[in-house]
């Protein structure tokens, strides 16, 4: 087994180290990928992922990659790996149970069938409006869009290895461009406080560029003095009236909670999504 060790050019918050294993004839047989982050809350943590095509498992090609993957995050001074999510009870899991990596997060998925829901207009609670964008979040409304990313902050994580993200307005910007650039539509739906125009709690979902497969929610968050009210149900449910405007081709939407985050759960419930599968993150401490 031959491997070859690839670098990516750095982005604006991360880049991307690369390993191909090939066998005997050259033809690769897995691949594995460590994600850097560079911004301030990334430096200690590095994100693996191995693939190893399913013919060729229990060669020790995967072994070797992780063992790449892991040296590599060593010495870049990284204390934390994380791989993953991988589907419950899929060999991706076992193969990371038995190289030592722990559970630290469990995630159910859900998707909701347009078809089955109607398209309602959402009403927020007294003292809130909803306004909705797609692609860039509007120059009049970029400084407190950018400030609301904060209620991600306390998201329940579990055991994971996850500090609070920084952003500014430029990196807000360059993530809807991101999106934009691959096809796709990045549409927001926010709360906004009448007090102060402020936005308190937005949600976001990205449909893809054929307009014709399912859209995925990216997140929904709440400030903490705001939340109780139900907002995070109503932007979700103008979420969906939005899409069904639209994008009246999308057929579903997908949406992953953790297991533990009972108050967004009980939102999609309320909603119609109905569970799909779950999945496990997985950490190494270095």
């Amino acid at each position: 087994m031959r491997i070859t060790a690839l670098t990516e050019a750095p982005g604006p918050s991360a880049y991307r180290l690369a390993w191909i294993a090939a066998g005997d004839d050259g033809h690769p047989v897995a691949t594995a990928y460590l994600r850097v982050g560079t911004t301030a809350e990334a430096q200690h943590r590095a994100e693996a992922e191995v693939a190893v095509h399913p013919a060729e498992r229990r060669r020790g090609a995967g072994t070797a990659l992780l063992a790449e993957a892991v040296t590599a995050a060593r010495g870049l001074g990284r204390r934390t790996l994380v791989a993953g999510p991988v589907a419950a009870g899929s060999p991706g899991e076992a193969f990371l149970r038995a190289r030592g990596l722990r559970p630290v997060l469990a995630l159910t998925y859900a998707r909701l069938a347009l078809a089955d829901v109607s398209a309602a207009p959402a009403e927020p609670h007294p003292g809130y409006r909803l306004v909705v964008w797609e692609g860039t979040v509007p120059d009049e409304l970029a400084a407190t869009f950018t400030a609301a990313r904060r209620a991600m902050d306390d998201m329940p994580m579990d055991e994971a290895d996850v500090a609070p993200q920084t952003w500014d307005v430029d990196r807000v910007r360059a993530v809807a461009a991101a999106v934009a650039a691959r096809g796709d539509v990045l549409c927001t739906v926010t709360a906004v406080a009448e007090t102060d125009g402020s936005i308190v709690g937005f949600s976001e979902l990205v449909v893809p560029g054929t307009g014709t497969a399912d859209a995925q929610h990216y997140g929904t968050a709440v400030l903490s003095g705001h939340r109780g009210r139900g907002l995070a149900r109503r932007m979700k449910a103008e979420a969906i009236r939005h899409i069904r405007q639209r994008h009246p081709d999308v057929p579903g939407l997908l949406t992953d909670t953790a297991d533990s985050n009972v108050a967004m759960r009980r939102v999609n419930d309320a909603l119609g999504y109905r569970s799909t599968h779950r999945s496990l993150l997985f950490q190494l401490d270095l």
